[in-house]
């Protein structure tokens, strides 16, 4: 392979600035139809789903480093830039200044049998990313996003799902109604129900319905989940976090549909 590249030095450069707005405005991949990923391990896990960017930019200190520039040619086109320029739309404290950038998937349609996961205005990204790399362990393919939640290819939200999108079809933007597509009962998590995971008969296949970290599940969505739940916390906090949350009921629906 040649190792051929395009150099910017530039701060003006169109494409240095589209990748400004990418890296600080969460939902300027909607406005620009493009992502930003940054970072070896996420430009790592897009090559080994066998998913091609449309460019790779790194730092001229990447470049020097072969693994980094082997990596940067999974790209059909590599433009390296000065360090001080990658440092200006960079988000990550990290040596490898390295980064993808990608068309953003085409929206797929709700697919009404699969096991999936549905967010309910949940908004901090962190909790959001990890929901969906909790999503992809434990072999639920589908997220379904109702709006108000943190925007799912944002690229807070993108690092910390640390590749799971790239595993999972991901539909946002949705309204409680387009739940009505689904042909798999939904199962609400709640504080108030008396009904506990452990000992429900829990549907195979089904839709976690996790809500807002403060409210909850909104009641109308709750009103269409087939059953509701309570994960039973003696140790006496008042909640456990929402990622954390769905760690549990995640594993819990794996662990039962494969008789562990």
């Amino acid at each position: 392979m040649t190792e051929a590249f395009v150099a910017i030095s530039a701060k003006d450069n169109p494409l240095l600035v589209k990748l400004r707005k990418l890296a600080r405005d969460p939902s300027a991949y909607r406005k620009l139809g493009e992502l930003w990923l940054e970072g070896e391990h996420l430009c790592s896990a897009l090559r080994t789903r066998g998913q091609r960017p449309a460019q790779a930019v790194l730092a001229q200190s990447a470049w020097a480093q072969p693994a980094l520039r082997q990596l940067a040619f999974w790209a059909p086109r590599v433009v390296v830039v000065p360090d001080a320029l990658f440092d200006g739309f960079s988000a990550l404290e990290s040596p490898a200044r390295l980064g993808f950038v990608l068309t953003l998937p085409a929206a797929p349609v709700i697919d009404p049998a699969a096991a999936s996961v549905v967010l309910d205005r949940v908004q901090d990204a962190g909790n959001v990313g990890s929901i969906l790399r909790s999503a992809a362990a434990f072999g639920v393919g589908q997220v379904l996003a109702l709006q108000g939640t943190a925007a799912l290819w944002s690229p807070k939200v993108l690092r910390a799902a640390m590749g799971a999108h790239f595993g999972l079809r991901l539909v946002e933007g949705l309204s409680p109604d387009d739940l009505a597509a689904l042909t798999v009962p939904l199962v609400g998590t709640s504080l108030t129900t008396d009904a506990l995971l452990p000992t429900a008969a829990l549907p195979q296949p089904c839709a976690w319905v996790l809500g807002h970290e403060g409210q909850g599940v909104a009641p109308a969505v709750l009103a269409r989940c087939a059953l509701v739940l309570r994960i039973p916390q003696p140790g006496g906090e008042e909640s456990l976090n929402v990622a954390a949350a769905a760690a549990v009921c995640l594993y819990e629906s794996m662990r039962r549909s494969v008789g562990v």
